[in-house]
């Protein structure tokens, strides 16, 4: 079983010289003091804990799983201890707010520190991933006894949060939801039951706290009648102690085919109407709250998916170095010939380029998002924060949709590379591919992004949302465009962009005459197409730094023919880091861009056999 590890390097790359985090995040007065030296002290120790403590619990977490006995849930004895070590360690609340018992850093090294933890086991970041994200609504929405009295408990592990959406009929269509809400002397009581409800309840901590849409009597039909409720499993005295059981029960948990280690429950509310829930601001504004953690959980599912990504590709790019099979390339008719490792086969490479660039880019995608987070919720000026924000809510969708499914792909990939010890426990990549495929399904299945990007997010405002990003694009591709080094990526990007909007066109005239079955069907592929847009921007700009850098590395070594720079690449790990980069871009733009004219062809063709045909 090999080791986990981290791409720090291209951590950091991102973070530090694409986006410049240190620099940008000093226009955030919160950060005015927060500098290189801090965010690396933070980021160093989160990969040694991750390292030492997470990724040793991940395959005991699969293997043992969680169990269902006497209406209790227990989660693998393996992670108990390091569960109490990662909460003492203040981890859960690293980006919360220090009133309340967080450390106050960005989100996005917030997002960077999740990567970490989560590509050493995805499963048991899911504990105190989805705490954080339940305390952040509530520092937003709830009031301030709540605030006071729950959010500090469980910013330090003692008590889980927890999201309670799903029913057993809504799923995604989350207006449908049956559990009611039944108002008596001003208290509220909650009657109904919620399924698929991650770390719902279990062992590790004491207390449960969840976040319950339901629905009050005479309240408007679909997600506008539904109210946010805090219900506590236990409920909790003035002095934060525990009081009497709050008729939250356990129904069972499910039996997966991933994430073993994460409890996912059946939970039922008010079996014995009993049990009390606290409204979270007003009656009928609970979807509007609840967005603040569905878009947060979208952004970390995608985060959840990359990292698995990451760390599948780097275990198969080892194993490629360490597995003989088979002659090289130019000597494969001579059956004398010595066994070379298989990295040395094209299409191994092919594989493993695909993998490298993929996540690579989506690493960057989701950095970018992160940032977005920190300047539109804290810029100091309006105009920026707007800007940000509407950055932030178009590419939300694809940074959940695109990244999950980009990432089962990676994950694919590296067991083919591993050929049919992939396929066996021996390895871990089997169990990457089978914990990121829910990432797919989670927050919204894929399908329900795609039509959140093309009937809102592309609509908002006008329009504006995409027309933000379309301008920044457009300033990029003609900044760089005549730049020798960087005209070939530039033309490729480019003509993607003119897809993009070629089909953002298409759209404007179906949706003025009508035709809403062609963007229902062509939704999916649109976010596709989407994705390797965004992706492709992010990776260009990648090449630019890159090539920024390796001329200076060049000039400063004195390497000024293609000789000496061949070789200065090869003894310098910099340079070669550089070099590798601009090769990595220049194949994900030659191998991922050529999608977009397939999907554009797709798309225009407004093909309806999928309502024609008879199933």
């Amino acid at each position: 079983m090999p080791d986990y590890r981290v791409d720090e390097r291209d951590i950091r790359f991102v973070l530090y010289e694409q986006l410049e985090m240190d620099k940008k995040l000093k226009e955030i007065p919160d950060y005015q003091d927060f500098d290189r030296d801090m965010y690396d002290m933070v980021l160093n120790e989160a990969i040694k804990f991750a390292v030492n403590e997470v990724a040793p619990v991940n395959r005991c977490g699969d293997l043992e799983g969680c169990r269902f006995e006497n209406g209790k849930a227990y989660v693998p004895s393996c992670y108990k201890e390091v569960y109490k070590k990662y909460a003492e360690a203040g981890w859960i609340g690293l980006v919360s707010d220090p009133e309340y018992g967080g450390q106050g850093m960005p989100e996005t090294l917030g997002v960077a520190v999740s990567e970490v933890f989560a590509g050493a086991s995805l499963a048991f970041v899911m504990y105190p991933g989805l705490t954080a994200e339940a305390a952040r609504l509530l520092l937003h929405y709830g009031s301030e006894e709540m605030k006071k009295l729950y959010v500090p408990r469980m910013l330090s592990g003692e008590w889980q949060g927890t999201m309670c959406l799903t029913e057993p009929d809504a799923g995604s269509d989350v207006g449908n939801s049956k559990t009611k809400a039944i108002k008596k002397d001003g208290r509220y009581f909650i009657e109904g039951q919620k399924i698929f409800i991650s770390s719902g309840d279990h062992d590790m901590t004491e207390n449960h706290i969840h976040l319950v849409l339901a629905r009050l009597e005479g309240a408007p039909p679909g997600t506008k009648g539904l109210s946010l409720f805090l219900v506590p499993k236990y409920k909790v005295n003035p002095d934060g102690s525990l009081g009497e059981f709050n008729d939250v029960h356990l129904v069972s948990i499910e039996h997966k085919m991933g994430i073993n280690g994460s409890v996912t429950a059946t939970l039922s509310f008010g079996e014995n109407g009993k049990c009390e829930g606290y409204l979270i601001g007003e009656e009928n504004k609970g979807i509007q709250y609840m967005f603040l953690m569905m878009n947060g959980a979208r952004i970390g599912t995608g985060m959840l998916a990359m990292a698995n990504a990451a760390a599948a590709y780097l275990d198969a790019l080892d194993y490629a170095h360490e597995r003989k099979q088979g002659s090289h390339w130019t000597q494969f008719k001579d059956p004398t010939a010595p066994r070379v490792p298989i990295i040395e086969h094209p299409d191994v490479r092919r594989m493993i380029m695909i993998m490298k660039s993929t996540v690579e880019g989506l690493r960057s995608l989701l950095y970018h998002v992160g940032l977005y987070a920190d300047l539109a919720e804290k810029h100091p000026d309006e105009k920026v924060r707007e800007h940000y924000q509407d950055l932030l809510d178009l590419l939300t969708p694809i940074a959940k949709a695109y990244s999950s499914d980009q990432a089962f792909r990676v994950a694919e990939l590296a067991v083919q590379t591993y050929g049919g010890y992939g396929y066996t426990k021996d390895y871990m990549v089997e169990q990457y591919l089978r914990d990121i495929k829910i990432t797919s399904i989670y927050e919204g299945a894929n399908g329900i992004q795609a039509m959140d990007l093309l009937f809102r997010k592309m609509t908002l405002h006008g329009g504006r949302l995409f027309m933000r990003f379309m301008t920044e694009l457009n300033q990029f591709i003609e900044k760089h465009q005549n730049e020798e080094k960087m005209k070939d990526f530039i033309s490729k990007l480019a003509a993607a962009r003119d897809s993009l909007v070629k089909i953002a066109m298409q759209y404007q005239q179906d949706a003025s005459s009508g035709n809403f079955l062609h963007l229902l069907l062509t939704a999916t592929p649109y976010l596709e197409l989407f994705g390797h847009v965004v992706v492709g921007y992010y990776m260009a700009d990648q090449a630019r730094v890159a090539i920024q850098k390796l001329e200076e590395i060049y000039k400063a070594k004195g390497a000024d023919t293609e000789e000496k720079q061949k070789e200065l690449v090869r003894e310098n790990e910099e340079a070669k880091f550089y070099y590798n980069k601009i090769q990595t871009v220049k194949f994900f733009l030659n191998h991922a861009l050529p999608k977009v004219k397939a999907l554009e062809m797709e798309i225009a063709d407004d093909d309806k056999s999928p309502m024609d045909v008879i199933l």
